[in-house]
C-alpha cells in the first residue's frame, strides 16, 4: 500500500493492514454518533411542581367564587409553576470498545487513501508562528479545507493555524474519527503516519 507525497514527490509506502482494509459505513456511522454524543453535556434541568419553592396554600376556595378550581398556584398551567415533564440531567454516552474504534479509524483512513484524499509530507517546519506562512505553505501544495496530523503538538504549528478557518492541527494519539470526517483533506507527517500505523496494527 502506497500513499502520496505532497507535490508528487513520490510514495509513501505503509501497511495494507492500517490503510488499505474495506470501508464500513455501518461501523464509521456508529463510532462517529457515539464520540458526538459522548460530547454532550447532558446537564440540562428543569424543576418539576413538587421542586418549585410556594404552593402551600389552596389559593381560593374550591366552590363560590366563579374561578375555576386551583389547589396549587404551582400547578404546571400557571406562571412561575413547576414543568409538567421537567428535563433532568442525564449521561449520553454510548458504549463503544477498543476493537470498534480502531476498527473505525482503520476504515476511514483506507477510504481517505482510495479516494486520494490522504497526502503525506516529510515534515512540517515553519521558521516563525505566523499565519501568513503557514497559508503559503498549503497553497502551494493545493489544501485548503485540511486536518494536519502531526506526531506530537507543535506550538509554531498550533499558532499559524488557529486563525485559518478550516485548518485543524491534531496529534496522532489524538486522531479522532470526527475530525476525520470534517476535513476535505488529511495531511500528515511520515512520523505520525508511522505512528499511527503502529497503533492500528
Amino acid at each position: 500500500m502506497h500513499l502520496k507525497m505532497v507535490n508528487g514527490g513520490g510514495e509513501l509506502t505503509v501497511s495494507e493492514t492500517a490503510f488499505g482494509g474495506a470501508f464500513n459505513p455501518a461501523l464509521v456511522h456508529q463510532v462517529v454518533t457515539a464520540y458526538r454524543a459522548t460530547g454532550r453535556s447532558g446537564t440540562k434541568a428543569q424543576k418539576s411542581r413538587a421542586e418549585v419553592s410556594g404552593g402551600g396554600k389552596k389559593p381560593w376556595a374550591q366552590k363560590g367564587t366563579g374561578q375555576a378550581r386551583a389547589g396549587s398556584n404551582r400547578s404546571p398551567i400557571w406562571v412561575g409553576g413547576g414543568k409538567t415533564f421537567a428535563a433532568r440531567p442525564r449521561d449520553f454516552t454510548q458504549k463503544v470498545n477498543r476493537k470498534m474504534y480502531r476498527g473505525a479509524i482503520r476504515s476511514m483512513l483506507a477510504e481517505l487513501a482510495r479516494q486520494e484524499r490522504l497526502v503525506v509530507a516529510p515534515q512540517i517546519a515553519l521558521e516563525a508562528p505566523r499565519t501568513k506562512l503557514l497559508a503559503l505553505q498549503l497553497k502551494s501544495w493545493s489544501l485548503e479545507n485540511v486536518l494536519i496530523v502531526v506526531e506530537a503538538a507543535d506550538r509554531k504549528l498550533d499558532l499559524a493555524a488557529r486563525n485559518l478557518p478550516n485548518v485543524e492541527v491534531i496529534a496522532a494519539a489524538a486522531l479522532n474519527p470526527l475530525s476525520l470526517l470534517s476535513h476535505d483533506k488529511v495531511l500528515m507527517t511520515v512520523a505520525a503516519v508511522k505512528m499511527i500505523e503502529e497503533r492500528l496494527q
